[in-house]
């Protein structure tokens, strides 16, 4: 199994791009993790990339920068290349399937208030990274009963 779920702040603003071949939109950005803090030392942080692909990565291109407070679900990819010396550099990093946004809009930037329209867009994710995170219903669309619905007004058993 493979999850991780973090908590923290974005250290600069993200940055979006588009894929060449099928114009995915990805967005990376790092997170600054506190770490456990014991009696007596100081306090640390851990810097963590976060990629997000797909229409969840345009939303947080649109509704985050510096200094706000995200949490992450998702899972950790390591890799490698080669930089201009020859060196190997190995990389870790957590591709998001799903982000939400904390701590209201304090330092995002954004006017008015987009908080009422972020939680159904931040869970549509074209499904890219085969999660199958696919959660486009909206709060609203339960308005319709189907006909066979009935009530019950016995107790409930437990």
């Amino acid at each position: 199994m493979n999850n991780v779920v973090l908590i923290g702040r974005l250290t600069r603003d993200p940055e979006l791009s588009y894929t060449p071949n099928t114009q995915t939109a990805v967005t990376r950005f790092t997170i600054a993790v506190d770490r456990p803090r014991r009696s007596g030392e100081d306090a640390g942080a851990d810097f963590i990339r976060i990629t997000v692909w797909g229409k969840q990565a345009e939303t947080c291109d649109r509704y985050l920068s510096k200094g706000r407070q995200v949490a992450v679900l998702g899972r950790i990819q390591t890799g490698s290349y080669k930089n201009r010396e020859g060196v190997t550099v190995y990389t870790t990093d957590v591709v998001a399937d799903r982000v939400e946004f904390l701590g209201g809009n304090q330092g995002a930037g954004q006017q008015g208030s987009p908080q009422s329209g972020i939680q159904r867009n931040l869970n549509d994710t074209n499904d890219t990274s085969g999660s199958g995170f696919d959660q486009t219903q909206e709060i609203g669309d339960f308005d319709e009963v189907p006909d066979t619905f009935q009530a019950i007004d016995d107790a409930l058993p437990f």
